[in-house]
């Protein structure tokens, strides 16, 4: 259980309005955590909004049903606690009313008060996992960024409030994408994230298959920090086979919820995550995603709150390439690489590792890059099958291809002329 520290500022400073994307170099902020850092940004949480993640949890059942229509549900989580009780309460509407006019529950021992807020309210600890931090938006360290009326009141911290204080205050990208992403677009996330990470860009994802899992790795690859928003609290929502992935990014990061830490989100939930995501970050990339409700809602997020909105091309006939296509159509820009990224951001990049490639090995990867990315197909070129396969080896040594499934080789970052 998180304590409260320091003196709590007053609960009615308002929150800012939602800043554009010209990030410049000269905002970033070291992502050390010191001794001011701190003392600035206490971990606490004020009674009403602690009450707000317990009615969101309380009213899981209504609005895991409104999570099929997402705009909905956006349109939802946008009402105060008495509209979201009258809109979705039904039949629990009185009793979920007076439990809400008393909480914290007299008697629930995974309640602790503490002493009032500066305006007379009263400040709320519930039951959290192990090392995790609650920080409010009337805390002086809440993320600015998320400041609209649909934004969640407060989070769950695992990795340290101060830590994502510091990890907010510097230009932050969101990248996103399918689940069922192919290895292409898992390793050009993961591109994109180390790129970011070397310049010193917060990078900011769910912890889910696909894209996402790709950014987070790239991110750690780097030496970099992340940021993980789980659609249920940080005490369940981990799947299991990213318990590692998460064990890592708290380590560097943070993994943020806005729900209690026992709370199953379950589709609600992760609804829910993608507009903090997106909340988070200046720029929002979309990597590879089909033309679907779920693939496409951060960028309608994005769209919806004046973000930057960003997108990779891919093939035509990828179905994984349509949404990201139809969007550079309708006006969102491309990018091909962090580089591009950076640009949107003004922060400048981490100059390139110079790598001295012979002409055949350039040739090699150039192919691959292409689409002749089985040994077999760039043996049918007229190189003999033993020559292919130690470029093949040399270019895996020197950390420019990947071999990815089915035998097929990836490159790990765009090729430069």
């Amino acid at each position: 259980m998180s304590t409260s520290t320091g003196a709590t500022p007053a609960a009615g400073a308002s929150t800012s309005t939602t800043p554009g994307a010209g990030a410049s170099a000269s905002t970033r902020a070291p992502r050390r955590t010191d001794a001011s850092t701190e003392a600035a940004c206490s971990a606490w949480a004020c009674r009403e909004c602690v009450r707000r993640s317990w009615l969101l949890c309380a009213l899981g059942g209504p609005l895991e049903y409104c999570a099929r229509d997402r705009s909905r549900l956006l349109d939802l989580l946008a009402l105060d606690d008495e509209g979201l009780l009258a809109a979705v309460g039904g039949r629990r509407r009185r009793e979920l009313r007076a439990r809400h006019a008393s909480f914290p529950l007299p008697g629930r021992s995974v309640i602790s008060l503490r002493g009032g807020c500066a305006d007379g309210r009263d400040t709320a600890q519930l039951a959290s996992a192990p090392g995790v931090q609650r920080i409010c938006r009337h805390c002086a360290g809440y993320p600015q960024l998320l400041g609209w009326p649909a934004a969640p009141p407060m989070l769950e911290v695992d990795g340290g409030a101060a830590r994502l204080a510091q990890l907010a205050s510097v230009p932050a990208v969101a990248i996103m994408g399918s689940m069922r992403a192919s290895d292409y677009g898992r390793e050009l996330a993961g591109s994109i994230a180390r790129g970011l990470s070397a310049a010193g860009v917060t990078v900011v994802a769910s912890l889910a298959d696909g894209i996402a899992a790709a950014a987070h790795a790239g991110a750690l690859e780097a030496g970099g920090a992340s940021v993980a928003v789980l659609g249920g609290g940080l005490g369940v929502a981990c799947p299991a086979r990213w318990r590692w992935l998460y064990e890592r990014v708290r380590e560097r990061g943070c993994a943020i919820s806005e729900l209690p830490a026992d709370c199953h989100g379950r589709r609600f939930g992760a609804v829910a995550s993608e507009r903090i995501v997106v909340g988070l970050a200046s720029v929002t990339v979309l990597v590879e995603a089909e033309q679907t409700p779920g693939d496409l809602a951060g960028a309608h997020i994005a769209g919806a709150l004046g973000r930057v909105l960003a997108a990779v091309p891919g093939r035509v006939t990828s179905p994984l390439s349509r949404a990201t296509n139809v969007l550079l159509m309708d006006g969102a820009r491309l990018v091909r690489g962090a580089g591009d990224v950076l640009e949107l951001l003004g922060v400048p990049g981490a100059p390139a590792p110079c790598i001295q490639l012979s002409t055949h090995l350039r040739a090699v990867l150039e192919r691959v890059g292409a689409g002749e990315d089985t040994p077999d197909r760039l043996a049918d070129a007229g190189r003999s099958p033993a020559e292919v396969l130690l470029a093949l080896s040399e270019l895996e040594a020197m950390g420019l291809l990947r071999r990815g499934h089915g035998g097929r080789y990836l490159p790990r970052e765009p090729l430069t002329p």
